[in-house]
């Protein structure tokens, strides 16, 4: 692949560790945005340098051909989705994909999905014997009808597929939790006692459009995930309240939901993140993860900022009270 490479002197900047991973920038390409890794390297002037993983499509116990379409609808600021998880199964992922990975250019985290816990067991436990570097435990996909957010919604159900998954892998395990849910604090502390070594914070919204002619849903699941920048305030606040959980528990977070610049991403890390996530953006700029990166160097240099860590968290709440006048 060419293109433009940050500096070794830059990347120096960009590198952090998650959970025992190195990556060599905090950005991380988002499951389904993707395929199954080989996707983006068709893009020229794309570099593996300019990210620090790389999340593969949802994967489950079979194959799956998704939803009926339509399956995206672009939306103000945002996209709808409902792919459905449309995917090979987990043993053509494992068997006939992953070998065909460069596991030296950067880490690739597997993205478990299922209806049922004895099918999050069964994929994740394939997932361990493989060369795969993470595990994201997808609890919260609300286009599917079955298992997704009725799993990532209640607390107890949360915890219990952390829990099955932990019990059959020493990977490093994400849960990606939703937006969708009425305490997502709550839901992270569970899932910090299951066992999760981190959070992917947030899964998209749910959400919905309509044929106004033939009124009729325009998407075939009738409701899909909206994600893009008409979520990103609600992703951030997800963030700082999971990070709340988080902090005293060294657990990192990977921030998600309408980055598209450098700015975005910085608001993120200071909310709490340790990574972002990358994923509508890449659509319509597929080499814009170069820019996010350009645009973190310069805000670091700027404000003598050496380390990411240094950033992450730092946060500074407003204390005063409002007052009331005439």
């Amino acid at each position: 692949m060419t293109g433009r490479l940050l500096s070794n002197n830059k990347h120096k900047l960009l590198h952090s560790e998650f959970c025992g991973m190195s990556f060599s920038t905090p950005l991380v390409l988002l499951s389904g945005c993707v395929g199954f890794g080989e996707e983006y390297t068709r893009i020229q002037g794309f570099s593996n340098r300019d990210v620090g993983a790389v999340c593969l499509k949802g994967t489950t116990g079979q194959a799956r051909l998704g939803n009926a379409p339509h399956r995206v609808y672009e939306t103000p600021d945002g996209m709808l989705n409902a792919i459905g998880l449309q995917n090979p199964g987990v043993d053509h992922v494992v068997n006939k994909i992953l070998p065909e990975l460069d596991f030296n250019e950067t880490r690739f985290i597997a993205n478990v999905s299922g209806s049922t816990i004895e099918e999050y067991i069964e994929v994740t436990r394939k997932f361990d014997d493989s060369p795969i570097d993470a595990i994201e435990i997808n609890i919260s996909c609300p286009n599917v009808k079955e298992g997704g957010v009725a799993f990532g919604n209640d607390p107890d159900m949360s915890a219990r597929v952390v829990a099955a998954c932990r019990a059959v892998t020493d990977k490093p395990l994400i849960t990606k939790l939703s937006p969708n849910q009425t305490d997502i604090g709550e839901n992270a502390r569970r899932c910090i006692d299951a066992g999760s070594d981190a959070f992917a914070v947030i899964n998209t919204l749910m959400g919905m459009a309509i044929d106004i002619e033939e009124r009729v849903p325009v998407i075939g699941n009738n409701q899909g995930g909206l994600s893009g920048p008409a979520i990103k305030p609600v992703a951030l606040l997800k963030v700082h309240q999971v990070y709340q959980v988080c902090r005293d528990h060294n657990i990192p977070i990977i921030g998600q939901g309408g980055i598209t610049t450098a700015a975005d991403a910085l608001e993120f890390l200071i909310a709490g993140a340790s990574a972002v996530g990358i994923g509508t953006a890449l659509f319509y700029d597929p080499l814009v993860c170069h820019k996010i990166n350009q645009g973190i160097i310069n805000y670091m240099n700027r404000h003598q900022i050496t380390t990411l860590a240094e950033l992450v968290g730092t946060l500074r709440l407003n204390t005063a009270t409002p007052s009331c006048s005439s």
